[in-house]
C-alpha cells in the first residue's frame, strides 16, 4: 500500500467552495442542481431551503418561483424525513435511497415509541391504529394533499388524545394526528407538501409520498455514502457516522462497498470517494457568501476546524448545536448575519485575520445580492444564535 495522499486545509476549503457550489465559478442554474451538488439540504426550517439555494444560483431572482416548482410542481425534489431523524429535501432520485439506508431504522423505532407511549396511556392498540393509519392515507390519496386538521374531518379518531408521561416533569397531551403522521413521514409513506401561507411558514399540508422501489439496506447505505463523499468529501469516520446517524459498523461496511480511498488530514485519516484523490485546484477568483442557518455547508462536518475556528462557535451556534446564519471568506466562517425588521442584512466580521477591504466589498456586494431577491419577504430563523439575536435587534 502506498502513502496516503495529504490533503490541506486549503485544498479542503477548495473542494467545498467549488462542489458546493459557493465560489462564483461554480453557481448553478436550478435548484436541482443545488439538490443534487449537496446531497440534501435541511428542511427543518422551510426558509432554510430557499436560502440556501439562493446563495447558490448563478441568477437568484427566480429562487422562490424556481425552487416551489422544483418542490410542488415537478416534484423534482421532495421534502422528507432522513438522517438523524431530520427532516431533508432530497433529490427525487435520492429517495429510495434514504428511505432504505437511513429512514427503516428510525421509523421501526419511531412506531414502537409511539405503540409503547398509547399502550402506557390506555389508548386503543395497535390494531385500531392501523386501521386510523390505512384510513387516513386513503383520504389523502382522495385529497391530493392536506393539512392534519383536514385530514381529521375525514378521519375522526386522528383527533384521539392520550396522556404522555403521566405524572413527569414533561408529561403532555399528543394527539394521534401529530404522532401518527410523523410516523407515517420517516416510514416515507406521507411527505411534506405546499406550506400553509409563503414559503418561510412551518405550517404546511402532507402528500402521499411518491412511489420508489425498495432496496437493499446496505446497497443504499453504500450509494448515500458514495454521493456524500462525492460532494463532501474527504471526511474522516466521525463526520461520516456523525452525518448519517449510523453505526460505526456500517459506515465502515460502506466504505468498503464503495472502495473509498484513505487519505491524511490535520485530524487524522479521512476518506474520498474512489479515485478522488487528484488535487483540487482554489477557485479562479475569491468569494465571498452569506448562508443561512442549518445550511447543508456549515453542518455538513462533525469535526469543523478546519472551516470554523472553535472560539466562534458560541456566537454562531444555539444550545442544541443548530448553526445560525453565517458569513464565509474563502472557505471559512469568518461572521455572522441577520435580518432586521425593516429588511436591512446586516453582517458582522467576527475573525478579522485576511479579511481586508476586497473581502469587506464581496460580503457587502452578497448582501446586497441576498436583500434583492428577498424583496419585502422578512426572515427569523427557527434556531436563533446570539449573534443573529443581536444583530437583528440593532
Amino acid at each position: 500500500m502506498g502513502e496516503q495522499r495529504y490533503i490541506g486545509v486549503a485544498e479542503r476549503r477548495a473542494r467545498l467552495a467549488l462542489r458546493q457550489r459557493l465560489a462564483g465559478q461554480a453557481r448553478a442554474g436550478t435548484p436541482e442542481e443545488v439538490a443534487g451538488s449537496l446531497v440534501a439540504l435541511h428542511g427543518t426550517d422551510p426558509a432554510t431551503v430557499y436560502l440556501a439555494v439562493g446563495a447558490r444560483l448563478a441568477e437568484p431572482a427566480r429562487t422562490v418561483e424556481e425552487t416551489e416548482r422544483a418542490l410542488y410542481e415537478d416534484r423534482r425534489l421532495v421534502r422528507m424525513h432522513g438522517m438523524r431523524h431530520t427532516v431533508f429535501v432530497f433529490p427525487a432520485e435520492l429517495t429510495a435511497v434514504v428511505h432504505a439506508s437511513t429512514g427503516l431504522a428510525v421509523a421501526a423505532r419511531e412506531r414502537a415509541s409511539l405503540l409503547k407511549h398509547m399502550a402506557t396511556a390506555g389508548a386503543p392498540d395497535a390494531a385500531w391504529l392501523k386501521e386510523v393509519e390505512e384510513s387516513t392515507l386513503a383520504a389523502l390519496a382522495r385529497r391530493g394533499q392536506a393539512t392534519a386538521a383536514e385530514l381529521a374531518a375525514d378521519e375522526p379518531r386522528l383527533r384521539e388524545q392520550f396522556v404522555y408521561a403521566a405524572g413527569k416533569s414533561y408529561e403532555g397531551v399528543h394527539t394521534v394526528s401529530t404522532r401518527l403522521l410523523r410516523v407515517l413521514g420517516v416510514e416515507g409513506k406521507v411527505v411534506r407538501g405546499r406550506p400553509l401561507g409563503s414559503w418561510t411558514s412551518s405550517r404546511f399540508r402532507w402528500v402521499v409520498a411518491p412511489e420508489h422501489p425498495e432496496l437493499d439496506v446496505a446497497e443504499a447505505q453504500a450509494e448515500l455514502l458514495r454521493q456524500w463523499l462525492a460532494a463532501c468529501g474527504p471526511a474522516t469516520e466521525t463526520d461520516l457516522k456523525w452525518w448519517t446517524g449510523w453505526r460505526v459498523t456500517e459506515v465502515r461496511r460502506a466504505l468498503a462497498a464503495i472502495g473509498a480511498e484513505a487519505v491524511s488530514l490535520d485530524e487524522g485519516t479521512g476518506y474520498v470517494a474512489e479515485g478522488d484523490t487528484d488535487p483540487v485546484p482554489s477557485p479562479d477568483e475569491p468569494w465571498a457568501a452569506l448562508l443561512p442557518g442549518l445550511d447543508p455547508t456549515a453542518m455538513g462536518w462533525q469535526q469543523r476546524d478546519w472551516y470554523l475556528a472553535p472560539e466562534l462557535r458560541p456566537r454562531l451556534f444555539d444550545g442544541s448545536g443548530n448553526v445560525g446564519p453565517t458569513v464565509w471568506w474563502n472557505g471559512r466562517v469568518v461572521g455572522g448575519w441577520a435580518q432586521r425588521p425593516d429588511g436591512e442584512i446586516v453582517w458582522r466580521i467576527l475573525e478579522e485575520e485576511g479579511v481586508g477591504r476586497d473581502a469587506r466589498a464581496a460580503i457587502e456586494s452578497e448582501a446586497e445580492r441576498l436583500s434583492g431577491w428577498l424583496d419585502t419577504t422578512r426572515i427569523t430563523p427557527r434556531f436563533r444564535t446570539p449573534l443573529e439575536k443581536e444583530l437583528a435587534t440593532g
